[in-house]
């Protein structure tokens, strides 16, 4: 049976004083009522990492970070390895977000040398792909998502590619107050684990897919109602407690 996920990708928000205050809202919501079957995993800032870490594991959910170094260690001044993710706490890590992709010029090879470091320290590799908006009216989409999926995790054993979450995230929607239709996202999540089969067998039943891109206290319910939606990447709607935590409960 595979997993049903709800994440929040906080990225570049929050002072540490309003981090405390929406992590605190978030355990404060849960202890209010919680679907037991739903794995929760926060990704703030790196710099609060060891502050998420320890409300998540007091309140029964799991922090981890946006991205990582695809290096060990070593003179990277500014980076962050999975080593040191780890060892503060840090569960899973997202990679290949298209905002990576686009202002910092992240390749698929690039994310996966990231994908095998996070593996190669116990991280949970949450990985996006997804087209921009030209790809898709141009009748890309596929195209364009199978290159990322194959690119990023067909040089994977089986085993390790047990251990990745996979996130769809129509770029055109990320951001936007666009979302892409529960018809939309059913048909990309059944490609993505058509493509995966492909490459992996029986493994790709057991891979949950994510939904990513204006998921929100309104149409959450609607999108993980599809059979091959496992629940969501949430930007936006990850900043408000109330918001979040009702997410979480539309399964």
């Amino acid at each position: 049976m595979r997993k049903k996920i709800v994440a929040g990708n906080w990225k570049m928000n929050k002072t540490f004083t309003e981090a405390e205050d929406l992590l605190f809202g978030i355990a404060d919501e849960l202890q209010q009522g919680r679907p037991e079957d739903v794995e929760i995993v926060v990704f703030p800032p790196a710099i609060f990492l060891e502050l998420a870490n320890d409300v998540a594991t007091e309140n029964g959910f799991f922090a981890g970070l946006q991205n990582i170094s695809e290096h060990e260690s070593g003179a990277y001044t500014g980076e962050l390895s999975a080593a040191m993710v780890a060892s503060a706490g840090g569960s899973h890590v997202i990679l290949g977000h298209s905002e990576r992709r686009t202002y910092f010029g992240e390749t698929d090879a690039l994310i996966a040398k990231k994908i095998d470091q996070a593996l190669k320290h116990n991280l949970t590799p949450v990985y996006c792909c997804g087209e921009v908006l030209q790809e898709r009216e141009d009748n890309r989409h596929f195209d364009v998502v199978e290159k990322q999926v194959s690119e990023a995790l067909f040089h994977l054993s089986e085993d390790d590619f047990a251990k990745v979450v996979i996130a769809y995230e129509p770029v055109w929607a990320i951001g936007t107050g666009r979302t892409a239709s529960p018809e939309q996202a059913q048909e990309m999540h059944a490609f993505i684990r058509k493509v995966l089969a492909g490459k992996f067998g029986d493994a790709a039943a057991s891979t949950a897919i994510l939904y990513g891109g204006s998921c929100n206290a309104a149409n959450a319910k609607e999108l993980f109602a599809n059979a091959d939606v496992d629940g969501g990447l949430i930007g936006g709607a990850s900043l408000k407690a109330v918001d979040f935590v009702t997410i979480i409960r539309s399964f």
